[in-house]
């Protein structure tokens, strides 16, 4: 029966830790492994990653200009008139939530409504952005838009709101 009284490592599994420094006949004295001399054999002696040999490493070489706004793009779902004219019926609501239950966009973050197509129903359209041409046409139509706040934008008014809360105070205490 297998106990923790007689559980052995795997032959060869387990090695004796390599002695250093202790003296020539264990054969890992004097430089202990090191080498008589070069960047190494002392303590300090290590590299920063990149390095390539006192040779200009390539993240230096490499040309670098401009800067780029792409980590602060907004991505919108986007959605054609065409899909909404198929898809709603004469006087109906439309939300972000409606077009991804009928599978218009796969998620409800930001929709844009594109004019793509042409709309003969009065719809309601509820999105975070129209193009021109899909507010037109909407209008044109009988029906209304209705424009969401996006979460950045919901962020930046409640800084802007705090910021003239700030300013006002001050000038009520002069």
């Amino acid at each position: 029966m297998v106990g923790l009284h007689n559980l052995k490592a795997k032959p060869g599994s387990v090695h004796k830790r390599k002695r250093l420094g202790t003296g020539p006949g264990s054969g890992h004295g004097q430089t202990s492994t090191r080498g008589q001399k070069g960047q190494g054999s002392t303590s300090g002696g290590t590299k920063p990653n990149g390095f390539e040999g006192g040779q200009t490493p390539l993240l230096r070489r490499i040309p670098k200009s401009g800067f780029s706004n792409a980590q602060f793009r907004q991505v919108y779902e986007w959605v054609n008139l065409s899909s909404l004219e198929k898809n709603f019926a004469a006087g109906a609501s439309v939300t972000p939530a409606d077009m991804l239950k009928r599978r218009l966009i796969k998620h409800d973050a930001l929709v844009k409504v594109l004019g793509n197509g042409e709309v003969t129903k009065a719809l309601n359209v509820t999105a975070h952005s129209f193009s021109k041409g899909a507010a037109e046409k909407i209008t044109k139509a009988g029906g209304k838009i209705t424009l969401l706040v996006g979460a950045k934008a919901a962020r930046q008014a409640v800084v802007d709101a705090q910021h003239a809360a700030k300013k006002k105070t001050k000038s009520d205490k002069k």
